[in-house]
């Protein structure tokens, strides 16, 4: 962790944390606007690039992402920050289905608002003293790599699983 972070004050945690999300739901939501709208127009051949990130964002938002926001409304926008997992499904649905961006937006913001002080406070503490814990010693370290190789083989394992089952 970089020294210049320890001790940093709320203010610019938060400001850190909400740029860096605002900045991933934003991308998120106009990806899926984009992808939904060449998808629509059948007079243009849609690129390589918008047929693959439209196949990811139908499996990812219109299963999850769009019972959210079928059941739940616009309130789904700011309470998928709260859970793991469902900020891209629930914001990639809100694009796909084109919620209007003022809408949308606002419902953002207040997410963005939430996730930052979640984790300007709580979260960055447990961060932090989790690499502490674990970088102060060579037991902490190999448990650390180990951590990173078991992640890594996940998303390595997962992907091959749905290249096998031919959903990717």
């Amino acid at each position: 962790m970089p020294a210049r972070t320890d001790g940093a004050p709320f203010w610019v945690l938060f400001a850190v944390f909400f740029t860096v999300v605002l900045v991933r739901t934003q991308a998120t939501y106009w990806l899926a606007r984009v992808v939904a709208a060449w998808s629509a127009d059948q007079r243009r051949a849609r690129p390589a690039w918008v047929a693959r990130a439209g196949a990811w964002l139908e499996g990812l938002a219109r299963g999850r992402g769009a019972r959210a926001l079928e059941r739940w409304g616009l309130v789904a926008v700011p309470a998928s920050f709260l859970a793991t997992g469902t900020k891209t499904a629930v914001n990639g649905a809100a694009g796909l289905l084109r919620m209007p961006f003022g809408r949308y937006t606002a419902a953002m913001l207040l997410g963005c608002a939430v996730h930052a002080t979640i984790y300007a406070t709580v979260g960055w503490a447990a961060w932090t003293a989790a690499l502490a814990a674990l970088s102060g010693s060579p037991r902490g370290a190999a448990v650390l790599v180990l951590l990173v190789v078991a992640a890594v083989g996940a998303v390595w394992w997962r992907l091959r699983r749905r290249a096998a089952r031919g959903e990717g």
